[in-house]
């Protein structure tokens, strides 16, 4: 009895199986073009992001490029444990964890309030248009952005230091002092990012029912009660999600950005784990140091993985939001 019961599930399952390839059959025939059309992105996908974590393996390697992936030499964790012998390890760690720290309590509340204040304009055609001149720098190249940065700031001809010597002060060479490097950074990222993230805020703004707008002026409520007692409920899962995207990032920054502002001058701020792994894989001196690279970047997303994780466990006490 138990022989044909097993058969008879073995026979089920056979059929179904029978039946999901048939049903992917007829529906490829009925969509093939829909599947043409996904084909590329796919392609893509598996070069460019899925192709190249099998290259991470030179990180276990003396990696040659003469003799290959699989012909180098095996050295195991040997460029992990030269990681934390390398004096300069804690210095860059150190300037990247502040920079990202700052992108974090500076940058990221800015879309929000930002948000909120633009969702407060009742004139439709100043809220579209605020919003569009917003979100524009997001599309200008990081090179541009700098530029317009170098000649605002300029010591001979620029704008703020002509008001710095009307003032009666000296000129001062902002891009050269390690001070100004940071501060710097970060207004260039609320510059070129807020009005993009703050899309995402005012788009969970949208969902929101009138109704508890309506109900709450009935009970007397100004538009401050408005924004704290049912906009930012409202957007909060949204506003999670964002954070901890961000604490994701925590280790990458705008590598375009910082070596457009990169001088030897600066190099005690601006010197990040992204510059530094740039300069081992294509900068040492003799041949390229591609492995002990890549080893720094695997240990780097390794660390911003457990960051995710945990601040998911956390997001998940107080609020329905969770990324895995």
């Amino acid at each position: 009895m138990a022989r044909k019961k097993s058969g008879g599930a073995a026979l089920a399952s056979g059929q179904k199986k029978v039946h999901s390839v048939q049903d992917f059959v007829k529906n490829f025939r009925r969509n093939w073009i829909l599947y043409l059309l996904l084909l590329p992105g796919l392609l893509s996908l598996i070069l460019f992001k899925i192709g190249p974590v099998g290259g991470m393996v030179i990180a276990f390697e003396k990696f040659s490029a003469f003799q290959g992936v699989f012909g180098s030499k095996w050295v195991g964790l040997d460029n992990f444990m030269k990681i934390f012998s390398d004096p300069y390890i804690p210095k860059v760690v150190l300037n990247t964890i502040i920079l990202a720290i700052l992108t974090i309590v500076v940058v990221f509340p800015i879309p929000i309030i930002f948000s909120l204040f633009l969702n407060e304009i009742r004139l439709k055609w100043i809220r579209t248009t605020v919003q569009s001149l917003s979100f524009l720098p997001y599309f200008i190249s990081a090179a541009v952005m700098v530029s317009i940065l170098y000649t605002i700031l300029s010591p001979s001809s620029g704008i703020v230091n002509n008001i710095i010597r009307s003032m009666g002060g000296d000129a001062v060479n902002f891009m050269a002092k390690p001070g100004w490097f940071r501060p710097l950074y970060v207004i260039l990222e609320i510059w070129q990012t807020f009005g993009y993230s703050a899309i995402i805020y005012i788009a969970a703004m949208m969902n929101i029912d009138p109704a508890l707008y309506e109900a709450a002026e009935v009970d007397g409520a100004n538009r401050w009660d408005k924004i704290f007692k049912i906009t930012l409920p409202s957007i909060s899962t949204s506003i999670i999600v964002m954070l901890i995207i961000s604490v994701g990032n925590i280790f990458t920054v705008n590598l375009d950005r910082i070596l457009l502002m990169y001088n030897s001058s600066v190099y005690e701020t601006a010197d990040v784990i992204q510059t530094y792994v740039y300069r081992m894989a294509f900068e040492s001196k003799g041949f390229p140091d591609y492995s002990y690279g890549t080893a720094v970047n695997i240990l780097k997303s390794v660390i911003a993985f457990i960051l995710v994780s945990l601040v998911n466990k956390i997001a998940d006490k107080f609020a329905e939001t969770r990324l895995f």
